[in-house]
């Protein structure tokens, strides 16, 4: 008895020592292991500082150097008439083709997600194919349905909707419509898989608490939507702003934007200084717009320093 008492005894102080041991804190990585670590990195910095920084650096200093020192190519982008509006022309058009892509692409996208998964897998494939058929190809067609001889005018005609065909190429409307189609997946996505990821059992509980169907859709279900549809629209109009193809070939001289502008300053008249401000105009407006996107999101280190 006394044995198995000892045993108790020392069983219990055993298991008290072990309790009472220490944890070992893992040790840090010294500074000879980080810079380690970090010359893994070296050769992917080369690479971006050689192909991406060095241009891009080169670009905005011939803004600033050509033709002569000074901000005047930035002066002269602001105060020019003309070109002030290809300035306008560029937000416009970005802002209009934003706004009707998400108008077009949210029921579209709340549309694969309510649908059974086999259909919804057929409508998203769908999409996924529009944005991988070539964009000079895309935008060809969209020239050919729109002119004045096109599918669009001879069936609003057929129907007696119009009496004479309408003008919907090398204008404002012709680039909406075209970049509208071309940017819509880039809403979808984003969207869809924010609704796929909504719990339904949320809108069920709105519904069980006396929600109207539509104070559900605009008090629970569109808030829940919110990440898909900003990120989705800052996006698109961040691409629109620099896309090129498109409004060239259904724009006008009119509604040039400033992709356009670039070009012909550059073909056209070799003027470097006014091309390269106009492109650290599109490098810097995309920037600004990047920040406030990390600022609006609370998973971002940007939005979450700005949350606390």
């Amino acid at each position: 008895m006394s044995a198995s008492a000892t045993q108790h005894t020392g069983g219990a102080a055993g298991a008290a020592g072990v309790a009472t041991v220490p944890a070992i804190a893992p040790q840090a990585p010294s500074r000879l292991q980080r810079w380690r670590g970090a010359g893994n990195l070296l050769p992917a910095l080369l690479f971006l500082g050689l192909f991406f920084l060095a241009p891009l650096i080169g670009l905005l200093l011939r803004g600033v150097l050509e033709p002569v020192p000074g901000l005047g190519n930035y002066e002269q982008l602001f105060a020019n008439s003309a070109y002030a509006r290809v300035l306008f022309n560029t937000f416009s058009v970005a802002g209009l083709v934003t706004l009707f892509s998400l108008l077009l692409g949210f029921p579209l996208a709340w549309a694969i997600t309510l649908v059974p998964r086999g259909w919804g897998r057929w409508m998203l494939n769908i999409v996924l194919l529009s944005m991988w058929t070539s964009l000079l190809a895309r935008t060809y067609s969209w020239l050919v349905l729109l002119q004045a001889s096109g599918v669009v005018n001879k069936a609003l005609m057929a129907l007696g909707i119009i009496d004479q065909p309408l003008e919907m190429v090398h204008n404002l409307t012709g680039v909406v419509i075209g970049m509208s189609y071309i940017m819509i997946p880039f809403i979808v996505l984003p969207l869809q898989a924010t609704m796929q990821a909504i719990d339904p059992m949320i809108l069920q509980a709105g519904s069980i608490c006396g929600a109207s169907p539509w104070t559900n859709f605009f008090r629970v279900f569109l808030p829940l939507c919110r990440p898909g549809l900003f990120s989705g629209g800052l996006m698109v109009f961040v691409m629109s702003l620099g896309y090129y193809v498109t409004p060239a070939l259904l724009g006008g001289a009119q509604n040039m934007m400033l992709p356009e502008f670039i070009i012909q300053q550059v073909q056209s008249f070799l003027n470097w200084g006014l091309a390269s401000a106009g492109a650290a105009l599109l490098v810097a407006i995309t920037l600004v717009l990047f920040y406030f996107y990390l600022k609006l999101q609370p998973e971002s280190p940007v939005g979450a320093s700005n949350a606390r």
